[in-house]
């Protein structure tokens, strides 16, 4: 029983996200419904995150067991005849069976992407959050350096998220101005709490339209209290850029 993992990426606009739901079509379920036709059964398949509806990922990662011997390039070719154009398998290795795509990740680095300028470009529309106006850079900088390091993100989670412990370890938060009007924010940590990217995004976006000084940020994350910090960003704009395991080796 060969064990696999694949990275894939996808352009989440077109699904309900990432985890199979009872209504709609979702990314695990259709790489479910490939693998059972290529396995003969149903398969189980694992990813290393949730993404949620019209979250894009461009290296997601998954892991399998299927019944039949088959080879990865096998479990490539196949997943990528059936799957539809928005969802591509980039590789497919085999795994010792111990291999689990989210528990043995160690780090997720996520993107996400602003328009900051009066007109949207209409290629990008599908990418990013469209944010006229001025924008102070450097001011959001100095407020996504608060988000680095340990600490409770409770401020940051949707209300209605999951039960469980609400702090992260936060490793990389920079905002930088990319060409013409993208501007992005990347962040890297241990976990992530349900669209706690998205709303330290908003958060950020307050204090670049001078809404609020930087240190606001310290005391929004201090006050663990959803409705201090700003809105939640657009899913569109957001991406999966990669995923960490314990060897160093980063899929993505």
């Amino acid at each position: 029983m060969p064990s696999f993992r694949i990275t894939l990426a996808y352009d989440g606009g077109p699904f309900v996200g990432w985890q199979r739901q009872a209504e709609g079509t979702s990314i695990q379920g259709l790489i479910e419904e490939a693998l059972a036709a290529l396995d003969g059964r149903q398969v189980a398949v694992a990813g290393a995150g949730r993404t949620d509806a019209g979250v894009h990922a461009l290296a997601q990662v998954a892991s399998f067991t299927l019944v039949r011997d088959t080879s990865p390039d096998v479990v490539l070719r196949s997943l990528n005849g059936k799957l539809p154009p928005e969802i591509r398998v980039l590789s497919a290795e085999e795994v010792p069976a111990s291999f689990h795509a989210r528990f043995n990740a160690t780090s997720k680095r996520y993107r996400y992407q602003m328009w900051n300028a009066d007109v949207l470009n209409p290629f990008e529309r599908a990418y990013v959050w469209h944010v006229p106006g001025p924008l102070d850079l450097t001011a959001m900088g100095e407020a996504a350096k608060f988000v680095k390091g340990r600490h409770d993100f409770a401020a940051f989670q949707t209300v209605g998220g999951a039960p469980g412990p609400t702090e992260r370890v936060i490793a990389l938060s920079t905002i930088t101005r990319q060409k013409d009007g993208l501007v992005t924010y990347d962040v890297e940590g241990d976990g992530f709490l349900r669209h706690m990217v998205r709303a330290i995004v908003g958060t950020l976006v307050d204090v670049g339209r001078g809404r609020r000084d930087p240190e606001w940020m310290r005391n929004v994350i201090a006050s663990r209290d959803r409705s201090q910090a700003g809105r939640t960003a657009p899913a569109h704009g957001l991406f999966l850029v990669c995923v960490g395991y314990d060897s160093g080796e980063r899929r993505g």
